[in-house]
This record gives C-alpha cells, sequence and structure tokens, in this order.
C-alpha cells in the first residue's frame, strides 16, 4: 500500500492504468466542464460509460494515485480522496526533506485553490521524468484542475488542444479546450505576481495567498515557486 507523509491513511494505489482511458480524461476534468454544453462537447455518446468509470475511480476501496515528479526533487501527488460523504481530489507536493506532503489545491465541494498559475503548469508537465507520469500531455491535463490564473497567454488554448487531441476522443478539442480555459476550476481566477522571487497570488481560497490564514509557510511556498519556475526546470525540447 502506498503511503504519502502526513497523508489520510486511505487505501493509496498506482492509477496509472488510468491514464491510458481516454474517458479518463474528461471524467478528470469535470469540474472544469460547465454546463450541459461543455459537458456534452467533452463526453459526446460516451456520457454513461464516462459515469461508471466515474464509479470505479470513487470506490472507497482504493484511492487511486497519480505521481508526477519535478526536476527539483519534488513530487506533485493526485490522489482521488474516496471517503464516503467526503470525496474528492487533493493536489500535494512534497520533497524527501519534508515530513509531511503540503496542500497545493483541493478539487471537491470545499474546494481550495488555485495551485498553479499557467506557466507553472505548463513547466510542470513539461519537465522530464524517469518514473511517474512522463508524458507531457497527461502531466498537463492531470495538473490542469489546479489553475486560476487571470492572465493566460494567448497560445495556452494551443498547448491545451493538443494534449486533449492526443489522450482523448473528444471530437472538437479546440472546442472544450476554450471551455476549460474559460472556467478554470470552481474558483476565480486569481492574479499571481512575483514578491522576492516567490510566485504569490491574490485568491481568497487559496494556499500560495501568503494573505489568508491557512497559507503555506514562507519556507514551503518559496521551495514550492522555484520547483516549478520554468526558467529552473528542465524542460522538454520539442521539435521545430
Amino acid at each position: 500500500m502506498l503511503k504519502i507523509p502526513g497523508y489520510a491513511d486511505g487505501p493509496l494505489v498506482q492509477g496509472g492504468a488510468y491514464l491510458d482511458d481516454p474517458l479518463f480524461w474528461p471524467v478528470h476534468l469535470g469540474s472544469s466542464l460547465h454546463g450541459e454544453d461543455a459537458q456534452r462537447a467533452a463526453f459526446g455518446a460516451d456520457w454513461d460509460a464516462a459515469m461508471e468509470l466515474n464509479c470505479v475511480l470513487s470506490s472507497e476501496r482504493e484511492w487511486p494515485v497519480f505521481s508526477v515528479p519535478l526536476s527539483s526533487g519534488h513530487t506533485i501527488q493526485v490522489v482521488y480522496r474516496n471517503i464516503e460523504g467526503d470525496r474528492g481530489v487533493d493536489y500535494l507536493i512534497h520533497h524527501p526533506a519534508w515530513s509531511t506532503a503540503q496542500t497545493l489545491a483541493v478539487d471537491d465541494g470545499h474546494f481550495m485553490g488555485p495551485g498553479m498559475a499557467w506557466p507553472e503548469l505548463l513547466s510542470a508537465a513539461r519537465q522530464l521524468a524517469t518514473e511517474g507520469v512522463d508524458d507531457s500531455d497527461a502531466r498537463l491535463l492531470l495538473l490542469f484542475p489546479t489553475l486560476g490564473d487571470a492572465r493566460l497567454p494567448d497560445d495556452a488554448a494551443v498547448a491545451l488542444t493538443t494534449a486533449l487531441a492526443a489522450l482523448t476522443l473528444i471530437e472538437e478539442p479546440a472546442e472544450v479546450a476554450s471551455m476549460l480555459l474559460e472556467n478554470q476550476g470552481q474558483w476565480a481566477p486569481a492574479h499571481w505576481r512575483l514578491a522576492d522571487g516567490v510566485r504569490i497570488n491574490d485568491g481568497g481560497h487559496s494556499y500560495r495567498n501568503p494573505g489568508n490564514v491557512f497559507a503555506l509557510p514562507e519556507g514551503h511556498l518559496r521551495e514550492i515557486s522555484t520547483a516549478l519556475d520554468s526558467r529552473q526546470a528542465t524542460v522538454r525540447q520539442t521539435s521545430g
């Protein structure tokens, strides 16, 4: 059984096998698919099969975990927390030197976030890995629910469309990418800035807003900012 330092003692299991199922991705991104039009575009005729998969992912017997290693030595753990009456997806970050994992974002009815700005999401997706989730498109979609950024670059939709086209059966990936970027999870898109080299935001539900009483400690804020900084990470080289 897997263990994450300081995290709930649940039946954690590796969830990597789900990543090969094209239906996993719209299910995982469900909280950012607001309204019938978005869900219809993402699921199409596969709605019933997707709901069956969601039931499997939500089983109390197993809590799927997806590990996204960063070149800094930190690892982002995406955990399906399948507690009856308190289900959700937790986005944790841990380093071997830390006694406990820290929470970046929580995707559930009592959401907490955002956990990443767009440049950080793209950087985390493109960092090289020899274990865990190593595909850049899969890393991008897996971590997308942590996003909350009011200042998206013009080419954000291109990267997201490419990932959706590569991993899903969605007929119009560009349309769904646009919907996802418009919604960006359950929180309002935050404004991010650098303060003494640390990326922070103004989100009222974010652990990375030092103005919140529940914010992460200053040292961890700095470490996380560095680990997710594309200028300091080893990134994939793209052809062309």
